[in-house]
């Protein structure tokens, strides 16, 4: 079994038009590099100069956001499903 992790309509294209992608289960830092392997360019969109995400990407696995769990450190599960959501504001 894998992980589903799903692919925001703003990057998509760098997945070559995927909503939805496999990876391995592992923690959530080692998704997102499997991520970039296998598609490059995500690290710029989700990653700040530092290394860590961008304060207006959230991630979830198994829609509990991952800020009030281990952070990138979280571990996913077999089976589990990991969402990008990029934060949405307007006035």
């Amino acid at each position: 079994m894998a992980v589903t992790l799903r692919i925001p309509t703003q990057l998509r294209e760098l997945a070559g038009g995927a909503a939805e992608v496999e990876v391995e289960p592992g923690t959530v830092a080692g998704i997102l590099t499997e991520l970039e392997t296998a598609h490059p360019g995500f690290r710029d969109r989700l990653h700040d100069e530092s290394g860590g995400l961008r304060r207006f990407v959230n991630v979830f696995v198994a829609d509990e956001d991952i800020r009030f769990l281990q952070g990138v450190d979280t571990v996913v599960a077999d089976g589990q499903t990991v969402s990008i959501i990029p934060a949405v504001a307007g006035g």
